[in-house]
């Protein structure tokens, strides 16, 4: 979540002023401070792991050392050759972007560097995907009729663990340190049972510089409680080991990627319709048939890792291994995950590498104790803090926070059985300044200069890679605010390997039309071109609004449109007022052209697809620690005789006409007609045309509209229709015959640059899709639309190679948006 960033986007350049390019506020910027050097937080080690991740079994449980190198690679000592499949002279990412050829020098350096590391871990570990099975050597695992504990922390001088297995007193459980600073234990079973009982809660207490012992929660915990009668109570580790018939197993496998994801971002805690934390179990069984009526095919959950500050968010993580305890246990996490796939939804997590939780007794900044950054998991002084978040920040060239952030990503893919991931946060990783105070105006030095932290782009690049080595099917999405260019490209091609990045300026705008604009002066031109902003070939999540605009000091967007009158004014009983008319309306039209116009995917928060009244509230001192707006009431989408439903159904529908038509995932994306006199916008997505009347009184008959394909158009999705709390203006059942236009191939004789048009009634504050009617299909079927969930499907010619991982072909001709005739 990030918050603190002023982004600006800028016109748009083209050597033709009536063809846009997809972005270019996304430039990037070249590293200069590094040394060439690649620092490690330890010497390396080799250990033979089971490379079946839910697996118990090693063949060899013995910890093997391989010989220590050096802890500092230069040119001279180097023993790694770059990979083989990695390019590090021809970077396919300039062929893409040639702009970008100033910056080859950056470029090569990353990638050497990448390589190297990879190497490094390759040679030392095995393959990276065994790197990233630390969680079976480190924290607590069964080996051979012992439980074995294992922990990192160089800086400590004596170690025991404790708990409620030894009454809290660790002397006759002190802990080996090796050479590497991993302390370890082995316990044998008692009585054939396994000494540290499932459930229990346990401690990692340690002696450092000054003498002092201080208690810790194990770095790699898979679980941890607090005692919820205690005020401010620290939490416990709580050692999770549960017997086969307490273990929840997946009966479901996971569903098949899809063309586009619709996410659903949603809050578990806060998902029930009282004011108390919801459950993992009742979220699954209430919530998750919600989301799939209103036909979104991916959930992304927030706040699943551990954190002791529930009003975070789930941002401040204390506890990276283990899931939020105040929703439930592991096994009912993985019974939400397995419901969600049975209902053929794909699940992401929100993953939190960018920073740390500063808490000491309860977070891994408790490991801290004063050390260098090499013996310690966070840079020291000014560069490991972050000082608007208050919070830690990792050292990426550490070799063991290599190994926990990646295991951490691995350890959700295989336990869990997610999906794929939203990495929080991109932006201060890539940046040593964090991008605190930072305006990006789209200079590509902005990206590529002394200012760019390789150390934090080289761990995204070999996340990206473990993560699609191990579940290639997975989608990864990056919170990136500045718009660094190849964030969304392979890493083989020289970028950092994502598959989506969020369009975070669109919210901006229509939050800041909502506050400081009058309807009449809305520029149609300025937010179509804040919708197709973005780069070439890189994919984006689209979404008006997300949690950001729901917690408490902002306002949804229902809010900014309808305020009080929200309260009092949503009855079907009464007529609507002008402003809850204008408001329900506007609230459609946002959410749709965001949709249609806006990324290869899109996001809506919980509850605000029925535009849900109440922001949320965790929570915490400055409320009383109140739970009153730590809720969603979805009793109002659900009441007949309330107007909520209107827009919820609309919600539906919209995800209904991608579904049918997959506009989001083709690559013909043309806009037409800009008219700002009118307030109109068309354009054509995939095979579906739009028609989008943002004009407060106006109603046109007769507007004409360009499109490409010539025969009979038909309405396939009205937000003025009955259904969705409109004016019922516009006739369903109207065929709307082409006309050609202009000369054939001769673009500029066309109309607004179509080779064809056809004429439509487009009423005030509307917007209606419409698709060509196949003859065929005419003949056999009533006319049928979104609203009766009976739309004929189109034939659709899949147009999205610019959106494949090819490097191959010019930017000018890959990926591009046509604005034609703005």
């Amino acid at each position: 979540m990030e918050t603190n960033f002023n982004v600006l986007s800028p016109r748009i350049q083209s050597s033709s002023p009536q063809v846009f390019p997809l972005a270019s506020r996304n430039k990037i910027c070249f590293p200069s401070q590094h040394s060439f050097g690649v620092k490690f937080g330890s010497p390396k080690r080799s250990w033979d792991i089971c490379s079946t991740p839910k697996s118990r079994a090693r063949e060899d449980e013995r910890m093997k050392h391989s010989s220590a190198i050096s802890a500092v690679l230069t040119d001279d000592n180097s023993t790694a050759s770059l990979e083989e499949d990695v390019e590090t002279e021809n970077i396919g990412l300039l062929n893409l972007d040639p702009s970008l050829q100033p910056y080859l020098d950056h470029f090569r350096y990353r990638m050497k560097r990448y390589a190297e590391q990879k190497k490094l871990i390759e040679q030392h570990e095995g393959a990276l995907e065994e790197f990233a099975l630390g969680y079976l050597k480190f924290g607590f695992n069964r080996e051979d009729g012992c439980i074995v504990y294992r922990e990192w922390a160089p800086a400590a001088e004596e170690a025991e663990v404790r708990g409620d297995f030894n009454g809290w007193n660790g002397s006759n459980h002190m802990m080996e340190k090796d050479q590497f600073g991993v302390w370890s234990i082995r316990i044998p079973d008692v009585d054939g049972n396994p000494a540290i009982p499932h459930n229990s809660r346990v401690k990692f207490r340690f002696k450092h510089g000054n003498a002092a012992w201080v208690d810790r929660i194990p770095a790699w915990i898979k679980y941890a409680t607090v005692d919820t009668t205690r005020f401010a109570a620290p939490y416990d580790g709580v050692y999770w080991d549960p017997p086969p018939s307490e273990r929840y197993h997946f009966k479901y496998p996971r569903p098949p990627k899809p063309k586009a994801p619709r996410i659903y971002e949603a809050h578990v805690g806060m998902s029930s319709s009282e004011p108390r934390v919801n459950s993992y179990r009742e979220f699954a069984d209430d919530v998750l048939p919600r989301i799939k009526a209103n036909n979104y095919n991916t959930v992304q959950l927030m706040a699943i890792m551990e954190h002791s500050y529930y009003g975070s968010f789930g941002y401040h993580v204390t506890n990276f291994f283990a899931v939020s305890s105040r929703s439930g246990n592991p096994e009912d996490l993985k019974y939400l995950i397995d419901k969600a796939h049975s209902l053929g939804l794909q699940v992401l997590v929100d993953v939190v590498h960018s920073h740390a939780s500063n808490n000491v007794t309860d977070g891994l900044n408790g490991f801290d104790v004063g050390q260098s950054s090499q013996e310690s998991y966070f840079h020291a002084g000014e560069r490991g803090y972050h000082k608007l978040w208050d919070s830690r920040l990792f050292n990426y060239a550490n070799w063991e926070v290599l190994r926990f952030l990646l295991s951490n990503l691995r350890w959700w893919l295989d336990e869990y059985n997610f999906d794929g991931f939203r990495f929080d946060g991109i932006t201060s990783m890539l940046y040593v300044h964090h991008g605190i105070n930072m305006g990006f105006t789209g200079n590509y030095h902005e990206y590529f200069s002394e200012a760019t932290d390789v150390d934090a782009v080289v761990y995204l690049m070999l996340a990206n890679n473990l993560i699609h080595k191990i579940f290639p099917d997975a989608t990864v999405i990056a919170e990136d605010v500045s718009g660094m260019p190849g964030l969304g490209r392979p890493v083989s091609e020289g970028g950092i390997g994502f598959d989506y990045r969020l369009a975070m300026a669109i919210p901006d705008k229509w939050i800041d039309y909502l506050k400081n604009k009058n309807d009449e002066d809305w520029s149609m031109k300025e937010v179509t071109r804040s919708l197709t902003n973005r780069r070439y070939t890189e994919k984006c999540i689209a979404y008006a609004e997300s949690h950001d605009q729901s917690i408490v000091g902002d306002k949804t967007i229902a809010f900014l449109l309808m305020d009080k009158e929200m309260y009092s004014g949503m009855s079907c009983l009464t007529d609507a007022s002008p402003v809850v008319d204008r408001g329900i309306a506007l609230h459609k039209m946002i959410h749709f052209f965001t949709m249609a116009l806006g990324g290869e995917g899109y996001l809506n928060f919980m509850g605000n697809e029925f535009g849900h009244p109440e922001w949320i509230d965790f929570p915490r001192e400055g409320n009383n620690w109140s739970y009153d707006k730590c809720r969603r009431q979805w009793n109002l989408a659900d009441n007949e005789h309330l107007r909520y439903k209107f827009m919820n159904a609309f919600d539906r529908a919209m995800n209904s006409l991608d579904e049918k038509f997959s506009f989001l995932a083709s690559g013909k994306q043309i806009v037409s007609s800009t008219d700002e006199d009118n307030k109109v916008v068309v354009f054509e997505r995939g095979d579906l045309v739009f028609v989008f009347n943002f004009h407060p009184e106006n109603t046109y008959e007769g507007y004409k509209v360009g499109c490409d394909v010539p025969g009979k158009y038909r309405v396939a999705l009205d937000s003025d229709a009955w259904d969705f709390g409109g004016h019922g203006r516009v006739g369903h059942d109207v065929d709307h015959f082409t006309s050609p236009e202009g000369i054939p191939g001769v673009p500029e004789t066309n109309f607004n640059g179509r080779p064809n048009s056809f004429k439509v009634l487009s009423p005030a504050r509307t917007c209606v899709a419409y698709y060509r009617v196949e003859e065929n299909i005419a003949e056999t079927e009533d006319d049928q639309t979104v609203i009766s969930s009976e739309l004929p499907t189109a034939n659709i010619e899949e147009n999205d190679d610019i959106l494949n991982d090819s490097p191959s072909g010019n930017i000018t001709d890959a990926g591009r948006i046509d604005l034609v005739s703005i």
